[in-house]
């Protein structure tokens, strides 16, 4: 058989990692000349922000998936690890390539490197094509109607679903995928190093998720069919099995936006009753969500580094590395707080509410700056996300763009009982209060010292005391804002 002669195309796969819908990846098909595909663990510049330990576990999975995927289509997976530029340049001059394509990334240091990989390859004469891989509309396609970028979702989520239009899909490359004559060298998967070894953490990780765009595809499938219709309802309730669990495997690209989009807009248009179409629309109104948490990141400096509200500059936190370390391991003595911290351990994700409570607690009863919680579920999460947690992190602190109000501060019981009202997501996760009645349960040092014995629950040794008491951090943190709110009116 006579090889194909045209030069080759380099894709270089980034958070992607999927073969449909993939622009990029068409495209280097379409060329009609080898397509070369390539990941590389990047490791400089510094301004890059490494993955979490979390995210790695994840990845390592996602591009076993990819490269056993590409390998059923006669190509492969070459993996590499260091700064870009180098690595690109160097397989480029192995393999002759000259073209690279990729789908664009939106965080200002990102694309500060792409820039400079682009600028650079373009000088060696060598094309550079970037595709929209990863959002429904891109931060500069909507704008205000002074032509600035968006701060407010409402309006946001109104203009993105003018510009969306018709949204449309491409399936995966069919038959084989041109290959090189000869494939250049390649680390193996685990030359990344991606999985932790001593101490082996990732047990619960491993019993609740499978990365992969097989594994997306059947989640969002598993949703519409079993899930989907009691999410608009039941999705703030912590132990009811109502969310999508498609965060990770749209962090890592396994899945794209446009297909979900798709698939939920397919569900609300045929839906027979109202309860099926409103469930679909609110599910559609979340992707919008992630929308604008990719529109502020790219309008603004890093999220995870800078206040999008800079009176915020001037906040008093109160950097305590005890009540931080309590909060992270779960070990509050708020038993909600606690449940989703340990959560988060055991299986890399939080229920969104409960995030939302972990995170108004840490910024607004212990007063610990919300970028500390930020890096702390940047290594954690399966999920973390570039855009969406330093943004969401922003909102509960108040921070943020369109974020909730400052004075809006948790109440770790109350949300406790709203939303785990039989106490299951905390028993399942804080066992040792698996006894106490549900009266209790969401606050155990109310419990008489009969109903404690009982339990056997003993305060302060079974279980933490509360590190804070509610009422007085609310009016500390209500406090502390009103600082802020001084200084402006003084300037």
């Amino acid at each position: 058989m006579t090889r194909d002669t045209r030069s080759p195309t380099i894709i270089w796969f980034r958070d992607d990692l999927r073969l449909a819908d993939n622009p990029a990846l068409l495209a280097a098909v379409d060329a009609g000349g080898p397509v070369i595909p390539v990941f590389i663990d990047e490791t400089g510049p510094d301004s890059l922000r490494g993955l979490g330990g979390a995210a790695r576990w994840w990845l390592h999975g996602s591009l076993d998936a990819l490269d056993g995927s590409l390998r059923a289509l006669g190509s492969r997976l070459v993996m590499a690890r260091g700064d870009a530029l180098p690595v690109l340049r160097a397989l480029a001059n192995a393999t002759g390539a000259d073209e690279i394509v990729w789908n664009r990334r939106y965080h200002p240091d990102a694309r500060e490197v792409d820039a400079l990989i682009k600028s650079s390859f373009e000088a060696d004469g060598r094309k550079v094509t970037s595709f929209n891989g990863a959002l429904l509309v891109e931060p500069w396609e909507v704008s205000t109607g002074e032509g600035s970028f968006y701060r407010v979702y409402s309006p946001f989520a109104r203009s993105a679903r003018q510009a969306l239009g018709a949204v449309r899909t491409r399936p995966a490359p069919t038959g084989r995928i041109p290959s090189p004559a000869q494939w250049p060298d390649s680390l193996s998967l685990a030359d990344l190093k991606l999985r932790p070894t001593t101490p082996d953490w990732a047990g619960g990780l491993r019993e609740t998720w499978t990365p992969g765009e097989t594994a997306a595809g059947e989640t969002l499938r598993n949703f519409i069919d079993e899930r989907l219709s009691r999410y608009k309802t039941k999705r703030d309730f912590a132990a009811v099995d109502a969310t999508s669990r498609l965060s990770p495997h749209l962090r890592f690209g396994e899945i794209s936006p446009r297909a979900v989009w798709t698939a939920l807009s397919r569900v609300a248009e045929d839906a027979s009753g109202a309860a099926e179409r409103q469930a679909a629309e609110k599910f559609l109104s979340e992707l919008l969500w992630r929308e604008f948490s990719y529109h502020l990141l790219y309008h603004l400096p890093p999220l995870e580094q800078a206040n999008v509200q800079d009176k915020f500059d001037a906040f008093p936190w109160r950097q305590s590395d005890d009540r931080r370390a309590a909060w992270e391991a779960g070990a509050t003595g708020y038993p909600i707080v606690d449940a989703g911290m340990r959560q988060l351990w055991q299986t890399g994700w939080m229920h969104n509410r409960i995030r939302m409570v972990v995170a108004s607690f840490l910024t607004k009863d212990l007063l610990v700056d919300w970028r500390d919680g930020e890096a702390w579920f940047w290594d954690t999460l399966v999920d973390a996300d570039a855009a969406n947690n330093p943004a969401s992190w922003q909102w509960v602190s108040g921070s943020g763009a369109d974020a909730a109000p400052y004075f809006r501060v948790f109440n770790p019981v109350l949300q406790g009982k709203k939303f785990d009202p039989d106490g299951a997501f905390v028993r399942a996760y804080v066992p040792e209060l698996a006894a106490l009645p549900d009266k209790y349960l969401h606050e155990p040092w109310t419990a008489p010292a009969d109903v404690l014995e009982e339990a056997g629950v003993q305060l302060g040794e079974t279980y933490p005391e509360p590190i804070v008491d509610h009422p007085t951090a609310r009016q500390r943190a209500l406090d502390a804002y009103a600082t802020l709110k001084d200084r402006r009116d003084a300037a």
